[in-house]
């Protein structure tokens, strides 16, 4: 059995970059939605942090629906 170390590096990097790029974008949505907040206590506007954190959770969901679509086809 041989086994390629290459394409094994390549794999764990790709998991590794989807991993933090995920887990960064749900905080973004999270820290959103903690703006979103703040700024109701205030009085102000909150539309551009609740429709940040909603795109943020958006693309989680794609990514996520993508990498099952992977899996499954």
């Amino acid at each position: 059995m041989k086994i390629d170390w290459a394409a094994l590096g390549s794999v764990f990097g790709v998991s590794l970059v989807a991993t933090v790029v995920l887990v960064g974008l749900f905080t973004l949505g999270i820290v959103g939605l903690t703006k979103q907040e703040e700024a109701e206590a205030r009085g102000g506007s909150a539309a551009l942090a609740r429709t940040g954190a909603y795109a943020c959770f958006g693309l989680c969901l794609a990514a996520v629906a993508y990498g099952i679509y992977l899996i499954v086809v």
